[in-house]
């Protein structure tokens, strides 16, 4: 009726058409797929929320905490435009896990790659997502990730690759702990000589969620001021459908605590660990250390007609913090409604065997074993103290407590500022033979420094973390130690202290897991291997919060004749003030 009709034949030969471009597609697709950008514009500021029911102002990304999520492939480009709206304060992010291979200055290390994103400015980050896995972000300046500034990367394989296991459905969770004072009073408190300890946190957050009992304050506060009937600070409930498969990616980003996480009534199977995947291993508590990601698969295998407790407990401490709780509902549960029962009771939180069982018992999937040196070029025996430096409690390591320099170490080798910060190399390991780790000691040759080690490039380090007493008697703490730009080979865990002689004949040579944070363990060893292969400048350091800003931490040199052309971006502090282009 006036319209125009294709004849059968001219039909065919299009659909024919179609289908031989769609072929085509197919056979470059993965090549289409690789390079793709992923762009985020970010503003950061400061808001008041209630997260867990107590009204104080938090950092948020566009509005929220935990931030936007990353999503990625494989060999993508993310671009973050990130706008410092916190009108007194710098900021700068780390990207946790992501190598920054050639792009050394986008770690987001303030003081060790770049200089402070100043109030009102806008930085531009952009690094390749280089390895799939489960990653995070969170602010590298001061004490500011405790304040909210942190979110997840997922970095996915490919299209048309598959991981090693199956899974119907992906979530993330990053599990946190949650202070009612600011991280000023915080930094105040640690750097003052009359010394006050920031306490043990007053609640712990699922997802950015948690409850605490306004009830239970004292003095009373306000119903302004903390109010459990908030929507703000309901509890964070995953919906999941009966019968399947959940791939839960599961980190922890706490400012102090060590975390166990589990699910009422349902087993966990690791299958992941920073980015790398696990031989399959079962657990009803899985612990988890600050900067650290895993991957479980939970089967939806139990009664539908109800919902089911998912709880964080702190381990390793003897805090007062309670349980953080969220709903595990299944459809078509209300995702609102309580289970039945009462919360599960974690782990005791001095149960030292099963943390050190777990540790023990991540090993790399078979088919994905990355072999390890057969030895090492160099070996750093860093000894974790508390000291008192010049009247201050600080953290060290070799009795050196670490300070960050004004100008950042990456531009200062780059740029041949070696004034800017101390050239004597700092000591590679202790009195090995007369320190007895078990009791407090006075440590009275402590000091601090902003030196670094140099290492030759992709030469094979091998580091041994030796825990200690701290200044309390019969005290000794976990530690999470991160290392940025880099994965490494975790070689073996060991109680007291650390034989150099017996022990490496120990080592785990055959199948160790890649990591990129592991922790010491109570009055424990840990050691592990990395090849110094990329060109940068990186910090080593306890991912406690309160723990690196009193200086336990370090910085590693390798390759910085490799760095390229270093973008003016970075500039603008210390000796390079002149240096930043308007």
């Amino acid at each position: 009726m006036g319209g125009y009709q294709l004849s059968e034949s001219k039909s065919i030969a299009i659909i024919r058409f179609l289908a031989l471009c769609l072929f085509i597609v197919s056979l470059i697709n993965i090549p289409i797929a690789e390079g793709r950008i992923r762009h985020y514009k970010w503003e950061i500021k400061y808001e008041y929320k209630s997260p867990d029911c107590y009204k104080k102002l938090v950092i948020t990304i566009n509005g929220k905490t935990p931030g936007p999520t990353i999503l990625a492939q494989q060999n993508d480009t993310v671009i973050v435009e990130v706008k410092n709206s916190l009108l007194t304060e710098n900021t700068a992010i780390h990207w946790h896990g992501i190598r920054q291979i050639g792009t050394p200055w986008f770690d987001g290390t303030e003081g060790i790659t770049q200089c402070p994103i100043l109030p009102g400015d806008t930085f531009v980050y952009k690094f390749v997502v280089d390895r799939p896995g489960t990653y995070l972000y969170h602010a590298h300046y001061g004490m500011q990730r405790e304040a909210g500034l942190y979110g997840s990367i997922r970095v996915a394989l490919p299209d048309g690759e598959s991981e090693p296991f199956d899974y119907d459905y992906d979530r993330s969770i990053i599990l946190n702990d949650w202070y009612h004072k600011s991280t000023y009073e915080q930094a105040a408190g640690l750097s003052s000589k009359a010394f006050q300890w920031v306490g043990e946190p007053q609640s712990l957050l699922i997802q950015g969620k948690g409850r605490f009992e306004c009830s239970t304050a004292n003095p009373p506060l306000k119903a302004d001021v903390c109010n459990n009937t908030s929507p703000e600070c309901s509890l964070y409930s995953t919906t999941v459908v009966p019968g399947k498969t959940y791939r839960l990616r599961i980190s922890s980003l706490t400012a102090l605590s060590a975390l166990s996480f589990q699910i009422e009534g349902h087993n966990m199977t690791v299958v992941e660990a920073d980015g790398h995947y696990v031989e399959p291993f079962v657990v009803k508590n899985l612990f988890l250390y600050s900067g650290e990601t895993y991957s479980v698969l939970v089967k939806t295998d139990q009664d539908p007609s109800r919902n089911y407790w998912a709880t964080t407990n702190v381990v390793s401490r003897n805090a007062t913090t309670p349980p953080g709780l969220a709903i595990f509902n299944y459809y078509p549960n209300h995702p609102r409604r309580s289970p039945p029962t009462i919360p599960p009771s974690g782990p005791m939180w001095n149960d030292v065997d099963s943390r050190f069982n777990q540790s023990l018992a991540i090993k790399a999937r078979k088919g994905h074993i990355y072999s390890p040196p057969a030895t090492s070029d160099r070996v750093i025996v860093l000894l974790n103290t508390q000291n008192l430096v010049n009247g201050n409690v600080r953290w060290s390591v070799n009795n050196v407590s670490f300070n960050l320099p004004h100008t950042p170490y990456l531009i200062s080798l780059k740029e041949n500022l070696l004034h800017t910060f101390s050239q004597t190399p700092p000591p590679e390991g202790y009195d090995f033979a007369n320190y007895d780790i078990c009791a407090v000691q006075n440590n009275t040759n402590a000091t601090t420094s902003d030196a670094i080690y140099r290492l030759q490039f992709n030469s094979t380090v091998d580091i041994i973390l030796q825990n200690a007493n701290t200044r309390n008697a019969n005290n000794s703490e976990t530690h999470p130690w991160h290392l940025h730009g880099h994965d490494f080979w975790v070689l073996g865990y060991g109680r007291g202290k650390f034989d150099p002689i017996n022990d490496p004949k120990k080592y785990n040579l055959v199948d160790p897991i890649m990591k990129n944070t592991v922790p010491v363990h109570t009055y424990g060893w840990t050691a592990f291997r990395f090849k110094a292969d990329n060109p940068g400048v990186w910090a080593f350091h306890c991912h406690i919060e309160s723990h690196f800003f009193m200086g336990m931490g370090v910085a590693f040199e390798e390759g910085i004749e490799r760095v390229g052309k270093l973008p003016s971006s970075i500039m603008g502090c210390g000796a390079t003030k002149n240096f930043r282009k308007p």
